[in-house]
């Protein structure tokens, strides 16, 4: 009986249910500036450390990188390892390829620097060394970057749509709100930092190897109650594993080139080995509302769950148990039935 009762009201058995249908857009924002040696002072925007502009449901923010400037098609000594180190022609294969090679081998042994040779490779040169990480990571600002979610649901059994800029929103709130989980619930924008902090880990580690996080959106609604009850929940993780134990190929990064021509005409490009936080937004939920098939589905299995209960206990105490003829005299009457004479009898159950 309790049971039943759970499942069907603090499990809402009377109600229809059905699943979110979902769509997300991004919008990042933040600017900010850099000094170094190779690049001088540069301003960073939107359109250069957010890659691609958009993705579906996520979002990924550059951090860190390794520049390789002014690279060619040309000829250049590889990167030294053990494969690629050589003292005479003999040691190089011409043509040969590897699953790391930067370039394909000519078969010549050249001096890589006054100490080391490595084998001559035709390639983009100079080719890249992402050896060294800088630390801390090229963009520590970016810790304050927002990220404005927009979210629309809908629950398509009940036709009920909503999204997470709720109606009770204007444009100055919406201008000046950072989503904080005591002061601003609801609000869309999100500090990049507070994401990594509320998911319990360093942003300023994070930006120097990257990472992946979740952005959780979870609609849970009672349409049975009215619209306004029906809102957005955030929460946060970080989805790539971080183990201490194992450092193997750690963080996210890829790479990608801006090409251009220079004063000679030859093609020339900026190789950039992009470290940073991808951020994935991951929406789930489930709305129910009344309706009278699965109430009277419920009530009626309750009720055929009684009687089953009644009837496996009987044959449980008849059958099994030590002492079933004792309860057998007890549940059973006999009594004679004069009509047809003393010596037939007939059980009743008392």
């Amino acid at each position: 009986y309790t049971s039943s009762f759970w499942v069907f009201l603090w499990e809402k058995g009377y109600q229809e249910t059905d699943s979110v249908v979902s769509s997300v857009t991004t919008k990042v924002k933040g600017v900010t500036m850099t000094n170094t040696s190779n690049l001088g002072t540069r301003i960073w925007d939107v359109a250069d450390y957010v890659i691609p502009p958009q993705e579906k449901n996520a979002v990924f923010v550059m951090t860190n990188m390794i520049f390789t400037l002014n690279q060619s098609q040309s000829h250049c000594p590889e990167l030294p390892d053990d494969n690629t180190e050589c003292n005479n022609d003999s040691s190089c294969i011409p043509g040969y390829v590897s699953t790391h090679s930067n370039g394909i081998q000519t078969g010549a042994c050249i001096p890589y620097n006054s100490s080391i040779k490595t084998c001559e490779i035709f390639a983009w040169c100079p080719v890249e060394d992402d050896y060294h990480i800088p630390k801390p990571a090229f963009l520590q600002e970016a810790e304050n970057f927002t990220i404005l979610v927009k979210n629309n649901i809908w629950y398509p059994k009940f036709n009920f749509s909503k999204r997470n800029i709720l109606p009770s929103f204007n444009s100055t709130y919406l201008k000046n709100c950072i989503y904080d989980a005591q002061t601003d619930p609801f609000c869309p924008i999100f500090r990049l930092g507070k994401i990594v902090e509320a998911a319990g880990q360093n942003f300023q580690e994070m930006a120097v190897e990257g990472g992946v996080m979740g952005l959780q959106i979870n609609w849970d609604c009672n349409l049975d109650r009215a619209a306004s009850h029906c809102v957005p929940k955030y929460s946060f993780r970080r989805l790539d594993n971080k183990d201490s134990a194992n450092t193997v190929s750690p963080g996210y990064n890829f790479r990608f080139a801006k090409y251009y021509k220079d004063s000679s005409g030859i093609e020339t490009r900026t190789l950039i080995k992009a470290y940073g936080i991808r951020l994935d937004i991951i929406v789930f939920g489930k709305a129910g509302k009344f309706d009278v098939i699965p109430t009277m589905i419920n009530i009626g299995s309750g009720l055929a769950l009684f009687g089953v209960a009644t009837v496996l206990c009987d044959i449980v105490v008849l059958y099994c148990m030590k002492k079933r003829y004792y309860y057998r005299e007890k549940k059973y009457k006999y009594v004679e039935d004069y009509e047809l004479g003393t010596s037939e009898t007939y059980g009743t159950d008392s």
